[in-house]
């Protein structure tokens, strides 16, 4: 899937700023409504009108207060307890809006690049976040500060730490930043009534994620949605092919926002507004009013994704890790955020990874759906 992208974060992002739809008093009602971060104040902000998005998908088994989720719910969503989910960022995407109005540029971060996390030493980028968090939520608790308080803070610092080593691994600034918890897939599809996706082959995880999947077009929601997000265990490039599952669901999500009167629609926009409120916190400086024109846009498909090249894999303190070349990471990501200056200097070769082929299915509009492993 050469164009990349597509994460739950970006659908929830979407989903945030589309809840306002045309009704003033509905965008009022979602800017308050929505848990705010400060992590972003006196930050380095982008030059010349333009803005850049980290989208961050945490793979935690708790609420945004540091509540275990309901072992029902996590035994029906095949994710295990809380003990044994840690506060990784197993989604990482940068959007890219370019103040002049064309496409917007989505990035994905592989969770596994082997980076420089600052105050840590060489770690998995996706760690940054899990461990700023578990650091400051062992001194907050030597201090006696008690839940929900010490959760909260300590989350700041993880998001603190996330947002600073990706800027540094990518050299661009963060202006704006959105997370999901773990839950934003179930309770989006669910919100929307079902996302279709295609797979090229049918697939069987019952044994990890659960997800058991026919081949071709189809609609999935709830329960399903996460286990297809989820799955990586049988799939041929691991890891990376999961990701290209998450593209393929923010597809259906896309599609989903373009063809189903989302906007004029008060009550989707009110289910959209509840998953926002439970499963996503952004940054205390995000003006959703200000960001509906360019949202609308990038569900019409004025948007293309690209996903972070790697070197290949090696072994690292016992782990699987992604070798990545900061200096060919960075030239990707500044040719495809200013493409009138890349244009004299051939961009580095992506990643040597062999993705499979992609075949399409037709979605509900005639539109192009891609198939993915």
């Amino acid at each position: 899937m050469r164009k990349w992208a597509r994460k739950i974060a970006v659908a929830l992002s979407i989903g945030i700023v589309l809840t306002s739809g045309s009704f003033h008093f509905f965008s009022k009602a979602a800017s308050n409504a929505i848990p705010r971060s400060k992590v972003l104040q006196g930050a380095k902000q982008s030059k010349n009108g333009d803005t850049n998005i980290l989208l961050l998908g945490l793979d935690s088994r708790r609420d945004n207060d540091g509540n275990p989720l309901p072992l029902k719910l996590t035994k029906l969503l095949h994710v295990g307890p809380a003990s044994i989910g840690g506060y990784n960022t197993n989604t990482m995407i940068l959007i890219h809006l370019p103040a002049n109005g064309k496409k917007a540029v989505a990035i994905s971060i592989p969770r596994d690049d082997y980076v420089n996390v600052p105050g840590y030493g060489m770690k998995k980028i996706k760690e940054a976040y899990s461990y700023a968090k578990y650091v400051e939520d062992s001194r907050l608790y030597k201090e006696g500060i008690k839940q929900p308080a010490r959760e909260h803070i300590a989350r700041d610092a993880g998001r603190a730490a996330a947002i600073a080593t990706v800027s540094q691994f990518l050299d661009v600034p963060i202006d704006h930043f959105a997370e999901v918890n773990l839950l934003g897939f179930y309770d989006l599809a669910n919100a929307l009534g079902g996302i279709q996706v295609c797979l090229n082959k049918a697939v069987n995880d019952s044994k990890y994620s659960g997800g058991v999947f026919p081949a071709g077009l189809q609609t999935i929601s709830g329960v399903d949605a996460l286990k297809f997000v989820r799955q990586r265990h049988g799939l041929p490039n691991g890891d990376l092919d999961r990701t290209h599952r998450q593209q393929a669901f923010i597809t259906g999500v896309i599609t989903k926002f373009r063809t189903q009167g989302i906007f004029s629609d008060i009550g989707k926009l009110s289910a959209l507004l509840n998953v926002a409120k439970k499963d996503v916190v952004i940054d205390s400086g995000f003006d959703i009013l200000g960001f509906l024109p360019q949202a609308k846009a990038l569900t019409g498909g004025n948007i293309k994704f690209h996903t972070l090249p790697i070197e290949g894999y090696v072994m690292r303190n016992g782990q699987s890790v992604n070798l990545v070349d900061e200096i060919k990471v960075r030239k990707f990501v500044q040719d495809l955020f200013h493409p009138k200056k890349a244009a004299a200097t051939p961009s580095p070769k992506p990643s040597k990874i062999n993705y499979a082929n992609l075949a399409n299915g037709s979605a509900v509009d005639g539109s192009k759906i891609p198939c993915v492993n």
